[in-house]
């Protein structure tokens, strides 16, 4: 029997977010954008994801109101995406993920999560230990853990070798490339 294209047939809310988030690159392009990545090109290089499959997933999540397309540049037109409050509420899931990943695939943790207020390591839930409660994704700050390459290749992981506030803006200094989507 052939695997079918779409999840028309399922009854289940899973089935209907997979046909949002379910691609191969989809949840990499939300994770980088979650970490602060913006600029088409920052995604393509920092993911070394095919460009027309970038061009598609952007596409993909921003008609899904999961990203937001905002021009940062008039002349040559250039445009970034910013993470709206409905990708945001995809950061449960891929916090999730990544525990999942590091429990049962193994390895070391490439990065840490702490809650920037106080400065504690979150719990498994996205929660704060010492305040004892659920932290908002604006008060996570990311922090390489030790299973993180200290020499990355790409810009972008190099300015995500220094701890900062998920959803802060990456600036990389590479020159811009014509987003095709």
């Amino acid at each position: 029997m052939a695997l079918g294209k779409d999840y028309a047939t399922q009854q289940c809310a899973i089935a209907r977010a997979l046909e949002v988030v379910g691609e191969r690159w989809t949840l990499l392009v939300i994770r980088d954008a979650l970490y602060g990545v913006r600029r088409y090109n920052d995604f393509l290089v920092h993911l070394g994801i095919p460009r027309a499959v970038l061009a598609n997933r952007l596409q993909t999540l921003t008609a899904e109101g999961i990203l937001e397309k905002r021009r940062y540049q008039e002349s040559p037109p250039r445009d970034e995406y910013v993470v709206t409050d409905r990708g945001i509420a995809l950061w449960p899931a891929l916090r999730a993920l990544g525990l999942w990943g590091r429990e049962h695939l193994g390895g070391l943790p490439l990065r840490t999560f702490w809650h920037a207020d106080c400065g504690t390591e979150l719990g498994p839930y996205g929660e704060c230990p010492a305040c004892g409660r659920a932290v908002a994704v604006r008060d996570v700050q990311m922090r390489p853990g030790p299973g993180l390459d200290p020499h990355p290749a790409d810009p972008v992981g190099r300015a995500l070798l220094e701890p900062r506030r998920l959803l802060q803006p990456i600036g990389t200094d590479r020159p811009a490339e014509p987003d095709p989507a």
